[in-house]
This record gives structure tokens, C-alpha cells and sequence, in this order.
């Protein structure tokens, strides 16, 4: 058989793959092929993790102050909500922990750092709202992060899509909960 040597590519020779690891352990995960700009990466991800930050603060403020009839049942969604945002909070730290960078928790400048806003309260209707085009904005901005990291980064992007779907499935329900109190919906 007659192969051509770029018929096994992928297939790397087991030797070579343990020196180069043995070479650069101070990189940790970060090996020599990532194909994309490590501090344009910790820096896109930094707004990330300021962004699910936000979200976290402003749904729990949510879901604390939240008043009116149904305010129970939407104090839960607001709740599960800050939970979703907590878990991808982490996941977008311990990525950028891997990538040898330090995940940014300062709370100095948080809101210039994020994609979103952290809402001004309000009625119930006005924090459903806010907490829709919170979610319309990030389900955009991973959208181009995803494009972005593409093949550059698949772990980062398969992170990322993973926090898009949670996104989108918190706007369908921040649409859901604005037609059941509204009747109708806030945007076409």
C-alpha cells in the first residue's frame, strides 16, 4: 500500500508528541499548536466572564425584589436564571485559568467590562425586559465569539455554545414570561 504522507496527517508520531510536551510544561494546556492569539483570547474571554458576572448580579437582584402576584413563580426563574449565569461564570474562569491567564473578578470597572448591563430594577415587566435584552445582547456577542474562535480554539468555542444555548433558552423564557404578563410581546 502506497500511502501519501499527508493520508495520516492526524496521526502524529507518539514520540514526538511527548517530547514536545515533556519541553513546555510551564505552559500547562496551552500547547504549541493553539492556533489562536492566547492574550486576544484571555482578553475577549475576561469580557465574557464580566458579562456572566453581571448577569449573576442582576438576576439574584432580581429575584429578591421581584413583587406582585406571580412574583414567586418569577423570583424562582429569575433564581435558576443567576444559577445558569454562575455556572458559566466558572466555566469561563477556569478557561481562562487554563489558558495561563487570571480571571478577572474585580468588581472595579465590571460594568465597562461586560457586554450587558446590570438594569436598574424596577416592575416586574421592567426587569423581564432588561433581562431579555440582556440576553438578546449576549446570545449576539457569543455568537461572533463562537465565529472568532472557531478552529482556532474548539475548546473555547464548544464552551461557548454551550453557554449560547443556555442564553437563548433565558430569552425564550424572558419572551414567554413578557407575553404572559404583557399579553403581548416586547419586541417582533
Amino acid at each position: 500500500m502506497n500511502e501519501k504522507p499527508s493520508d495520516n496527517y492526524f496521526l502524529r508520531d507518539v514520540e514526538v508528541l511527548r517530547a514536545q510536551a515533556k519541553k513546555s510544561l510551564d505552559d500547562g494546556a496551552v500547547t504549541a499548536d493553539y492556533g489562536s492569539d492566547i492574550k486576544k483570547s484571555i482578553d475577549l474571554l475576561q469580557s465574557v466572564l464580566a458579562t456572566e458576572i453581571v448577569c449573576v448580579l442582576r438576576y439574584t437582584m432580581n429575584s429578591i425584589s421581584v413583587a406582585g402576584l406571580s412574583s414567586k413563580s418569577v423570583a424562582e426563574e429569575f433564581q435558576e436564571h443567576a444559577n445558569d449565569e454562575r455556572e458559566h461564570m466558572i466555566m469561563v474562569a477556569e478557561r481562562i485559568d487554563q489558558l495561563g491567564g487570571e480571571p478577572n473578578f474585580n468588581p472595579e470597572g465590571l460594568a465597562s467590562r461586560s457586554a450587558t448591563e446590570y438594569g436598574d430594577g424596577g416592575t416586574l415587566i421592567d426587569m423581564v425586559k432588561q433581562n431579555l435584552v440582556a440576553e438578546r445582547i449576549a446570545v449576539e456577542h457569543y455568537r461572533d465569539l463562537i465565529g472568532y474562535f472557531a478552529d482556532k480554539d474548539p475548546t473555547t468555542r464548544l464552551m461557548l455554545e454551550h453557554i449560547l444555548k443556555d442564553e437563548e433558552e433565558h430569552a425564550t423564557d424572558m419572551h414567554d414570561l413578557l407575553v404572559s404578563h404583557e399579553g403581548k410581546p416586547f419586541l417582533d
